[in-house]
């Protein structure tokens, strides 16, 4: 119980710092590599690459718009003659911040509702007599509903469908190739509202014809916002052509990263691209296809309707960024933050000063001091009572020695040149002047007297 007594007490002793200067070269050299190591951190990286002084805010508001211009002619023998402008290969025409651009597509038309064979590339629908072919079952991934009846001249069932049938033909040739020369315009507003600061990626200025010919460069025209899609495509390290012959995905990220300690003219976007779809162009999963209808009337009022696989190319705008304003705050936390730092190389340079070399100990003994504030006062004050005591006997031993001397003299003058067996003794020495005598007398006076009597003659 003593033990743990000892050591709950322990707990409320308070260790400072004992600063020890220690000559250890190899300690000294890697205590100074460690600390020119951590300034150069705090300075390089945090405060001018990472810019830690400053207030940041990561939550951009954003706004975009996106209009495409452009237009082609296509002459297919099924379908002849064909003019497709915006209205007819963006999808969805409103411009958002995700539109698709319609390269190459394969057309069904004339469909109307009625019965008819299903796909043989159907697995679903092959049959091979009515048994396979059930009343009101529905062919998976196929086009309609099974009727019942097994078709022997194609090998499938009969269905209830749009027909005839979706041709299933791939395409090998783009059919919309001048779509590489299409321009959409990319209007992008941001603003971060903590900083209230905003800005758009078009250049402010009062010339109208100015977006009708410029193209965006990064040199001479970084605030364009027309992209020609074919640069678009390339800039992805990609080929247009192969691209719209089945389809892809292409990312368009921009990005603001401003420091608004400077001029709100140095806060500009940034672009990057990048094809988002896997590049696999031999695998089934390769490209971007979807299917939609535009539906009629003839002249008996029946609805029949047009039905186009599109292929092409999905747009994916992204917007991101951050901005940043000097503050105290940060600054203070990172300059707390580079002094942490160095407090553990001090650390480390310590534990291995006291634990991890051959002269530990004798560097342990001079860091290491415990101090008792009462036993050294008690200290003090015996040392003072044995000093005031020590004047003391000193101040006896000199009013002592001074009147032994006195007392001879006075004798000496009484008594003549006779000497006594006193002075045979010499000067009384008080007994409180310990070992102080010798520095009392003259040098001749240690030595011993010798006297000389002379008897008269008779």
């Amino acid at each position: 119980m003593a033990g743990w007594g000892i050591f709950f007490l322990s707990l409320l002793n308070y260790k400072t710092e004992k600063y020890v200067i220690a000559e250890n070269r190899r300690i000294g050299i890697l205590f100074r590599l460690y600390q020119l190591a951590v300034l150069g951190y705090i300075i390089g990286w945090v405060f001018v690459v990472k810019r830690g002084y400053q207030e940041r805010e990561e939550a951009i508001q954003t706004s975009v718009i996106t209009k495409l211009k452009g237009v082609t002619l296509t002459n297919n023998s099924e379908t002849g003659l064909h003019l497709w402008s915006a209205e007819d290969y963006v999808i969805p025409p409103n411009g958002e911040q995700v539109f698709f651009i319609v390269t190459n597509y394969v057309e069904t038309p004339n469909q109307r509702l009625g019965v008819c064979a299903e796909s043989y590339k159907v697995p679903s629908g092959r049959c091979l007599s009515d048994d396979d072919c059930v009343e009101g079952e529905i062919v998976t991934a196929g086009h309609g509903i099974k009727t019942g009846v097994c078709l022997n001249s194609t090998g499938t069932c009969e269905i209830h469908a749009w027909c005839p049938v979706e041709y299933s033909r791939r395409p090998t040739e783009p059919l919309l190739s001048e779509a590489e020369n299409f321009t959409v315009y990319i209007k992008n507003f941001i603003r971060f509202p903590k900083f209230e600061f905003s800005k758009s990626n078009v250049l402010e200025t009062s010339d109208d014809s100015y977006l009708k010919r410029c193209s965006y460069d990064t040199e001479k025209h970084p605030y364009c916002p027309i992209f020609r899609l074919g640069d678009v495509v390339s800039w992805t390290g990609h080929d247009f052509q192969d691209m719209a012959v089945k389809g892809g995905s292409v990312g368009v990220l921009i990005e603001w990263n401003c420091n608004l300690d400077k001029d709100s003219s140095q806060c500009n976007p940034q672009y990057s691209f990048t094809r988002l779809d896997m590049n696999m162009n031999n695998s089934v999963t390769s490209g971007y296809n979807f299917r939609y209808a535009r539906y009629y009337k003839d002249q008996n009022g029946e609805t029949y309707r047009t039905l186009y696989k599109v292929y092409g190319i999905r747009f994916d705008i992204m917007i991101n960024g951050q901005a940043g304003k000097f503050n105290i705050v940060p600054t203070i936390i990172a300059i707390g933050s580079g002094l942490a730092l160095l407090g553990a190389g001090a650390f480390a340079c310590d534990m291995i000063l006291l634990y991890m070399m051959n002269t530990s100990s004798f560097y342990r003994e001079r860091k290491f001091e415990i101090i008792n504030f009462k036993n050294e006062r008690t200290k003090n004050k015996d040392s003072k009572a044995g000093t005031r005591e020590r004047k003391s006997r000193k101040a006896g031993a000199e009013k002592g020695a001074g009147n032994s001397v006195k007392i001879s003299e006075e004798r000496e003058d009484v008594e003549g040149s006779h000497p006594t067996a006193e002075d045979k003794r010499g000067p009384t020495i008080p007994r409180n002047t310990g070992q102080r005598y010798p520095s009392l007398l003259s040098p001749h006076a240690a030595e011993s007297r010798h006297h000389i009597t002379f008897s008269p003659h008779s």
